[in-house]
């Protein structure tokens, strides 16, 4: 194989483990310590925007495997139950890829929009899972504010995400 050869898979390579790279960073963002009192428990949901994001624009760089390693690492790194992340996350990625039709080349906020439809469905099964996991009904008041938070934050992850992907991966892959 020629020297080309060789540096354009590398580069090929590095553009394909991108989404996944992004995913684990904001695994590891959004259980940074914030000095703000009780943040922790209202963080926004980063990695589920990073999912919702590449699913739209890039789902041959996210697949489900991916996912569900990533909610099983988080799993493991905050203790909660294994495989509850995981789960809510692979619904998540199911409904987006199944909608991305309706969400390709239309403007931000449609865009915008299905995210605030999917942050709140994935806060409501995660709540339902975790609080039938404990046996008891959780509080709701902490997913109801980090649902918001996280609805309120996605424009500016979007963007980053979205200069990521332009520098580092490529267009999107057509509807």
């Amino acid at each position: 194989m020629s020297e080309g050869g060789i540096g354009a898979g590398v580069a090929a390579f590095g553009r394909r483990i991108v989404p996944g790279f992004t995913l684990v960073l904001l695994v590891f963002l959004t259980h940074l310590h914030v000095p703000i009192p009780h943040f922790s428990d209202i963080a926004p949901a980063l990695p589920l925007m990073g999912i919702y994001y590449w699913v739209v624009f890039r789902p041959d760089l996210m697949p489900r495997v991916l996912v569900f390693a990533v909610g099983l690492f988080q799993d493991a790194l905050i203790g909660a139950p294994f495989g509850l992340t995981a789960l809510v996350y692979l619904v998540a990625h199911s409904f987006v890829l199944s909608q991305r039709r309706y969400i390709v080349g239309k403007p931000f906020w449609i865009f915008w929009a299905g995210f605030a439809i999917v942050a709140p469905a994935a806060g409501a099964l995660t709540w339902m899972l975790a609080s039938a996991l404990r046996g008891a009904v959780l509080p709701g008041d902490v997913v109801l504010a980090s649902v918001v938070l996280t609805v309120f934050v996605f424009p500016l992850v979007a963007w980053l995400l979205l200069r990521m992907q332009r520098w580092l991966v490529g267009a999107a892959e057509p509807a």
